[in-house]
């Protein structure tokens, strides 16, 4: 008896095995194709890579083909750097394709996969929904048509079409829910927010849709889904920016617990974890937005110093955003400002420290740099004008030895605050103690020496210590002091 159980178990192996496929088979027929090599390509965030390579016969025969599943995604045929035609990458990766050169979309035939099927049915539809919709399109973006009646027709069979193609969308979405197709169509689904309930006392909530899209905005988009990082546009990234952009105040206090959120989820899947860690690290490197690179500091310090990302990364870019966060966290908005004590044009220590000024603008030029050579003179007249009603002073460092060109510099631009030599210091090299890699590079500090400002342009020094001082002003009313 226990023999015959073993006997029936190794046939259900052999059974099982011989019906289950590994790995993939992409056999693909383009007629009018003959003689030549082609590249299974992915997409990959903003880029693209090769992932194999087939030649094709003289009867336009080729197949790709793998031991390996490949990840799922949206993969593209390429000819001589010319992409034929994408293919859905789900599941199911053991199918054929048939297609003439002359069209490849609308003339392929699917093969042993619902999947591609799908992802080829779906491209025709919105190719003739296009053409449906050329007429009123055109009707809504010539601006010489200034008939209402016509205007709002347009728009009215416009919507029609674009309700046709979304009803046709959610159809493939609930029918094959698992499809690469479906996960690609549902990350272009709409939020619908609903309207703002009333309080108690009447009167609307008007916080209550940015909460809501807040909540629900990644409600159709499965950040733990990596097949969502191999998308022909880069979507994955394009949420992450949208949502961390435009639903949150640009401040890295109020920025650091979305950034969670998002990681969290992201983690579910090791790919998608590493995906989402290196996107935002990179997003705050160099952001535009001052005060951001705080974020740049939290993200090494939370996900590289700790070793969570030691899965993947290198030493020697480990050792990389170590050295530029270091650099950055000693220069952070709301740090004291490190001090600078170095010689002037005649040869004497000047300490940053020592000016007692209410506001001092730290500014490292180069007499070499060419935008330091238009940067300068528009500090000059704002340090003119502004001195007194701020009560300022500039802290000019200069980042070539020479203290021939400094001095010359100095009298070419009429610079008549204090301006020192960087490379003859007493407190060390600048470049450790600021992030001032480049020139023109500019810091504003309050009576403290607390860094308030950095990297902002000379004609935007007024009108930030303007707002800078209300802001003040508002929130000592506020305090009651």
């Amino acid at each position: 008896m226990r023999s015959l159980i073993s006997l029936l178990f190794l046939l259900y192996s052999i059974l099982a095995g011989a019906q289950g496929k590994t790995g993939y088979a992409i056999r693909c027929t383009i007629h009018g194709l003959k003689d030549t090599t082609v590249y299974l390509g992915y997409y990959y965030g903003e880029s693209t890579f090769v992932r194999d390579t087939a030649r094709v016969d003289k009867n336009g025969k080729f197949v790709f083909d793998g031991p390996k599943a490949l990840p799922q995604g949206i993969y593209f045929v390429v000819l001589d750097k010319t992409r034929l035609f994408d293919l859905a990458i789900g599941p199911n990766q053991h199918f054929s394709i048939e297609t003439d050169a002359s069209d490849y979309i609308r003339k392929a035939v699917i093969t042993g996969d619902d999947d591609n099927r799908l992802f080829f049915e779906n491209m025709r539809f919105n190719m003739e929904r296009n053409k449906e919709a050329e007429p009123f399109v055109k009707i809504l973006q010539d601006t010489t048509i200034i008939d209402d009646k016509r205007k709002k027709e347009a728009r009215e069979g416009w919507s029609k079409i674009n309700e046709k193609v979304l009803a046709y969308q959610k159809d493939i979405i609930a029918r094959y829910p698992h499809t690469m197709t479906a996960r690609l169509l549902k990350t272009q689904q709409r939020i619908e927010i609903p309207d703002p309930p009333k309080k108690p006392d009447g009167t609307i909530d008007s916080t209550f849709q940015l909460r809501y899209y807040r909540q629900h905005f990644f409600d159709n988009f499965d950040l733990s889904d990596d097949a969502l990082i191999r998308l022909p546009q880069p979507l994955y990234s394009k949420k992450v920016n949208e949502y961390l952009d435009q639903l949150f105040v640009p401040q890295a206090d109020s920025l650091k617990k979305p950034i969670r959120w998002l990681i969290d989820q992201a983690k579910k899947n090791q790919e998608t974890y590493k995906y989402m860690v290196w996107l935002i690290t990179i997003k705050y490197q160099n952001p535009e937005i001052m005060g951001l690179d705080e974020l740049f500091v939290y993200m090494y310090d939370t996900y590289f110093a700790t070793g969570e990302m030691d899965f993947w990364i290198n030493e020697k870019l480990k050792k990389n955003l170590k050295d530029h966060a270091n650099q950055l966290r000693k220069s952070l908005i709301g740090r004291t400002a490190p001090n600078l004590i170095m010689q002037d044009a005649n040869m004497q220590p000047r300490s940053l420290y020592n000016l007692k000024n209410k506001y001092t603008i730290v500014y490292f030029f180069d007499p070499d740099c060419g935008h330091c050579k238009v940067e300068t003179p528009k500090l000059v007249s704002f340090y003119n004008k502004n001195k007194q009603r701020f009560d300022l002073e500039v802290f000019a460092v200069s980042a070539d030895t020479s203290m021939q060109k400094m001095r010359d510099y100095i009298k070419e631009m009429k610079m008549t605050w204090v301006t020192v030599n960087g490379p003859r210091t007493y407190t060390g090299s600048y470049h450790d103690l600021y992030d001032a890699q480049t020139t023109p590079t500019i810091y504003v500090l309050d009576e403290k020496k607390k860094i308030i400002g950095k990297k902002i342009g000379a004609e935007r020094l007024e009108d930030f210590l303007a707002n800078y001082e209300r802001i003040k002003k508002n929130q000592s009313k506020a305090s009651g002091s």
